[in-house]
């Protein structure tokens, strides 16, 4: 029975360090996104670079359209800085070659994105924005159905002035 304590006591302690060794990346990650001025809309991500189909050697634009500088040019290919990627999708929208790089992220409500060549990131991309369309469209509309009953109550308000 004790030694079911010890490793449970084990466990806790490997949890506890590698939740703190997680913050603490976050932390530094946060900081150095923050000196460059760009904001992480993220909550977690990967990107993998398919050696074999990958081209660099003959374009090198993903490392050029990184907005972070994430994608670098290392012996002879394409290299990735994880702390630096912010899984924005500019990599993969100028990448010449389908399904060379895969982006796979996860968004603050938990949602999760997958996409490997332009069509699906701009496919992506448009339903993200028709979303947020939809959204202020439905806010305007409440507010055109609240101003028959603003009206209203400015006519009651200047004949009581009247009135009085």
């Amino acid at each position: 029975m004790p030694k079911r304590q010890e490793n449970s006591l084990a466990t806790d302690i490997y949890q506890l360090l590698q939740h703190t060794s997680e913050k603490r990346r976050r932390e530094e990650r946060a900081q150095l996104l923050g000196s460059i001025g760009i904001k992480e809309y993220f909550e977690e991500g990967n990107i993998n670079i398919n050696k074999n189909t990958c081209r660099g050697v003959e374009c090198k634009i993903c490392v050029e359209a990184c907005p972070t500088h994430a994608l670098y040019w290392r012996f002879g290919e394409v290299g990735i800085n994880e702390d630096l990627c912010v899984f924005c999708a500019a990599c993969v929208l100028n990448c010449i070659v389908d399904d060379c790089i895969q982006v796979k992220r996860k968004r603050v409500d938990g949602e999760v994105e997958e996409f490997s060549n332009p069509r699906e990131a701009l496919m992506l991309l448009h339903k993200i924005n028709a979303k947020e369309r939809r959204s202020r469209v439905i806010s305007r509309l409440e507010w055109a159905r609240e101003i028959p009953t603003i009206r209203k109550m400015r006519r009651i308000i200047i004949t009581k002035k009247r009135i009085l």
